[in-house]
């Protein structure tokens, strides 16, 4: 595929809730994880796809708060995933430009795979081709809720006075504190909900429901989504110019 023209308005960053993988399988009489599997899959042709897009921050949403609500054998699988996913690609990003960041309550997850998500975020924290965000057990209310009791500590510290608390502090506080607000959050496979994914950042992004499932995602599809995003008009809230 051709690099897009990148001379219009186009997104810097762009979000991803990767819905979908569990059905596609049971679709094909296979099992749910083999969706995930193939989900895995698909993440690398994005990523690849990415900087020729004109994407610089790439940030998914792989495992949410309320994920663990799944059957044992399918969280299981998924952390299986994850850890293999960070093993088998971690050469490749870096070799790639690519700088790997993780957001969300790690206190949870097993504390093998917290050492390896620290050690790739090592290994590429100085790649800025792109940089690519992944969403383990996040919710956006609970990141909003740590960045308040961060905030709690800081006031009863006397670090911070009340009255100095505001959009930008709480801002600082997040996981995402050092990365841009998305322009475009994408959702695949039909649903046409947010569930719980960058409340806060994504106050103003524009937003692309498409019923393909992830696992069927293209990187051609993500070209066209960004064209339409092109022919949008953003305001953030001011009246449009005669």
């Amino acid at each position: 595929m051709a690099p897009r023209d990148t001379t219009n308005l186009f997104p810097l960053h762009v979000a991803i809730i990767m819905d979908g993988n569990g059905r596609w399988a049971v679709n094909r009489g296979w099992p749910r994880l083999a969706g995930h599997r193939r989900g895995a899959e698909r993440v690398r042709e994005i990523v690849q796809a990415c900087p020729r897009l004109g994407i610089t921050h790439l940030t998914i949403y792989a495992f949410s708060t309320e994920n663990w609500k799944r059957s044992t054998e399918e969280v299981l699988g998924l952390m299986s995933l994850f850890r293999r996913y960070i093993q088998r690609e971690a050469d490749r990003l870096r070799a790639e430009g690519v700088r790997l960041r993780f957001i969300g309550d790690r206190t949870r997850l097993e504390p093998r795979l917290q050492r390896l998500m620290s050690g790739i975020e090592k290994l590429t924290e100085g790649n800025d081709r792109l940089h690519l965000t992944v969403a383990i057990n996040y919710g956006g209310r609970n990141e909003i809720t740590r960045a308040v009791r961060r905030v709690a500590r800081a006031v009863a510290r006397g670090d911070l006075r009340p009255e100095e608390v505001d959009e930008e502090v709480l801002a600082g506080r997040l996981d995402t504190h050092d990365l841009p607000d998305p322009d475009l959050v994408i959702r695949t496979s039909g649903e046409t909900r947010v569930s719980n994914y960058l409340l806060w950042q994504a106050a103003y992004a524009e937003f692309e429901f498409t019923p393909t499932h992830w696992p069927d995602f293209t990187s051609d599809e993500l070209g066209e989504i960004l064209d339409r995003f092109a022919r949008r008009e953003r305001r953030f809230g001011a009246v449009a110019a005669p």
